[in-house]
């Protein structure tokens, strides 16, 4: 197989870098068509060495390389000051901003466009998949069923859709 070309490479180390605004090599999980980390990282250390992007370390629990942009950078430290204020939000689980399982402990919730899952203060609380709804963490149950668009009862550890 023919590696990509340069325009092509620094086309998408710059698309994954305005996507996730900070990147490292685990979030490349999410990217199946992704070129390899050395590739990418070889093109943000370029990047980085002219100033234009950030280097170090602004993810906690993360190994290895890490680059942000410099507004991704100002904005984790203005939501790291920030208290939390409960709120709460649904995505869907074929988003890009699924992490959870490559940047959290515990399974991987599977990219499909019917489920979604529920955060709250932006960790994952629970999520919807099919007719169940499922525990992430501890949480209120009720308010993730309703983040789901169903109302549901609890039933030891799973929650099914009410008849």
């Amino acid at each position: 197989m023919l590696a990509p070309a340069e325009p092509d490479l620094d086309a998408q180390a710059w698309t994954l870098l305005r996507r996730y605004g900070i990147i490292f090599r685990r979030l490349l999980t999410r990217e199946p068509n992704a070129a390899p980390w050395r590739e990418l990282a070889r093109i943000y250390r370029r990047l980085e060495a002219r100033g234009e992007i950030r280097g170090g370390r602004f993810v906690t629990g993360v190994s290895g390389e890490q680059f942000a942009l410099p507004d991704a950078v100002e904005k984790m430290r203005e939501i790291r000051r920030t208290a939390s204020d409960g709120q709460l939000i649904v995505i869907s689980a074929a988003d890009p901003l699924n992490l959870v399982g490559i940047l959290t402990t515990g399974d991987r919730v599977r990219a499909i466009p019917g489920t979604r899952i529920a955060y709250r203060d932006g960790a994952a609380i629970s999520y919807m998949e099919g007719d169940f709804l499922r525990p992430i963490a501890d949480s209120d149950m009720d308010i993730a069923a309703a983040l789901a668009g169903r109302r549901v009862p609890v039933t030891s550890g799973f929650v099914g859709r009410s008849a």
